[in-house]
């Protein structure tokens, strides 16, 4: 089986030596994923638009893998302030209605105190179809 990476070109995979994503077989992991712009290397303000981002990252992650949100089976989410739960859920219920992935939220100090919310997700390509 073929192990692919995908990479966002942000400076804390090259930094860090990690990726974005692998993909392995129909499988796609997807790291830890933030509200960085990758583009600009700025966080997006609070916890509304830093999870909107997130998925926008996502979204290009699993787009170079050739999957989409529709092929997520798996979310790991890692809430830094309880009172950001309501608005983080908002924006995933949006996000994955109908999809319905499995999910598990935990309440954890990230490395960055400006940081609201951190995801990682696992895919299955055409899983959504």
């Amino acid at each position: 089986m073929t192990r692919r990476h995908i990479s966002s070109g942000s400076e804390f995979e090259r930094t860090y030596s990690y990726s974005r994503a692998i993909v392995l077989g129909n499988h796609v992991l997807v790291s830890g994923t933030t509200g960085y712009n990758y583009a600009t290397s700025t966080l997006a303000e609070g916890a509304h638009d830093q999870t909107v981002q997130l998925f926008r990252n996502v979204e290009s992650a699993l787009a170079q893998a050739g999957a989409t949100l529709k092929d997520v089976i798996r979310v790991r989410m890692y809430i830094a302030r309880p009172e950001d739960y309501e608005t983080i859920m908002q924006v995933f219920a949006r996000t994955f209605a109908g999809i319905d992935p499995t999910c598990t939220t935990v309440q954890a100090g990230l490395f960055d105190p400006a940081i609201r919310i951190e995801m990682d997700m696992d895919a299955a390509i055409n899983a959504g179809t």
